[in-house]
């Protein structure tokens, strides 16, 4: 049951970025990025099973960053993708000093949502520095990856540098993120196990999201196809 309902996300949210593009254009891709990322790192708080191994659940949103900062990159250039990997960042930053404010005021006598609160965002500090230090790591590689690829295949191949600059980046920011958010807090075994598990599974989602980023390569070739005929 998780299988298919892990696999059936991927391919919502995957879509959902190529709508909202086709829809709303390169703002969209800057919403997506941040509001996947706020998203991803309250959902990597839960673990789950996926074909007998524990990962975490952000996978799946996180993974679209990546495509969402491609898609910057290929169409709008360099700049548009480090402008939207420091939105993210800033807003990432704002999200978790404005929750542990929140946290600080003292709850009504009838008040039942503090303790949720402090269980996820209690958290949060730490899983902020290890998303915002994995974040800006392998992000910024994966744009200059993208473009050192880009340079050398020139307009074709898109395949090939979406895939090489996304799988290196991915497994940088698995490795920054589970050792920062997750040492001392899983016994090793089970830290390396999600570690290896997490970043499968997001590279699985950086290949699953090619067939996505040649979509709306055509959308936007049409888009402007017509643009230029009228």
């Amino acid at each position: 049951m998780n299988e298919l309902l892990w696999l059936s996300f991927a391919v919502l949210d995957l879509t959902m970025v190529v709508v909202l593009f086709r829809l709303f254009g390169k703002p969209a891709l800057y919403g997506l990025i941040v509001f996947n990322l706020l998203l991803c790192n309250i959902q990597v708080l839960k673990t789950i099973e996926l074909f007998g191994f524990t990962t975490t659940l952000g996978n799946v949103l996180y993974a679209s960053v990546f495509l969402a900062t491609d898609l910057l990159g290929e169409f709008y250039g360099k700049d548009a993708a480090k402008k939207g990997v420091l939105l993210g960042f800033a807003v990432l930053v704002m999200a978790t000093v404005y929750m542990q404010i929140a946290m600080q005021f003292t709850p009504s006598a009838d008040d039942f949502v503090q303790p949720h609160l402090e269980a996820i965002f209690g958290l949060l500090p730490r899983l902020a520095l290890a998303s915002l230090a994995a974040y800006l790591v392998s992000q910024l590689h994966d744009i200059w990856a993208y473009h050192f690829w880009r340079k050398r295949t020139g307009e074709g191949k898109l395949w090939l540098r979406n895939n090489l600059s996304t799988l290196v980046s991915q497994l940088l920011d698995s490795a920054i993120f589970c050792l920062i958010a997750f040492w001392g807090v899983f016994e090793t075994p089970v830290l390396i196990e999600i570690l290896i598990t997490t970043y499968l599974f997001k590279a699985f989602v950086a290949a699953l999201d090619t067939p996505f980023i040649y979509l709306a390569k055509r959308v936007v070739s049409r888009e402007r196809a017509a643009a230029s005929a009228s």
